[in-house]
Order: structure tokens, then sequence, then C-alpha cells
């Protein structure tokens, strides 16, 4: 995944009206009406956010019939995942090392004579 492509995904993730859409379409595919309907925004306020969305790549979008249904398109999080996995790493080195620490300091101190 791109460094833009990334810049992409965490801005879509970063509001919280957008991280319910994605929720909502991890259960079941919907329509702008079925999502409106969650929410106290307008249909088009609720557009915008399936454009940023769909811009992310988090989302695609089919006509059925007249309707038009959101997909949930789940690579871009796992990519998104994966670069995140780095920082999981250092963290968990970082307090393995404070709990040996934290261990050390437990220690009855050493009487020297």
């Amino acid at each position: 995944m791109s460094d833009d492509q990334l810049d992409l995904v965490f801005g879509a993730l970063a509001d919280r009206t957008r991280r319910e859409i994605l929720a909502a379409l991890a259960r079941a595919d919907a329509n702008v009406a079925d999502l409106t309907a969650m929410f106290t925004m307008s249909q088009p306020a609720v557009s915008k956010h399936l454009k940023v969305l769909e811009a992310a790549g988090l989302v695609s979008r089919t006509r059925q019939g007249t309707m038009r249904l959101s997909h949930l398109e789940a690579e871009p999080l796992r990519d998104a995942t994966g670069w995140l996995a780095d920082y999981r790493t250092y963290w968990t080195e970082s307090y393995e090392r404070l709990d040996e620490l934290l261990d050390s300091l437990d220690r009855p101190p050493i009487r020297r004579t």
C-alpha cells in the first residue's frame, strides 16, 4: 500500500461516522437510505462520507436494479493493520523491558558489608 493510500485510509477512519458506516457494511451491504436511517444527518451528508470511504478504497458501490448498494472492501483495513503491526512489536518489546525493570526493582536491596 502506498503512503498516499495509507493516508486516505487513516483519514477515512479518523471520523466516527465513517467507522460506524464500515461497521454496518461489515454486517451487510446497504444503500444510502438504509445508512441515513442510522444517523441524525441528511442523505447528502451520508453520501459525502461514502465518497471519502470509496476514495480510500474501503467501500465499493454497485448498482442493483434502481438501488446503489455500498459494500465493505476490507483489504485496505488489512494493509493498515499490517502497517500498525510493526508498532505493536515495538510496544511489546518496550513493555517487556519495562516489566524486567519493574521486576528488578521488586527485589530486596542487596546488603553490602
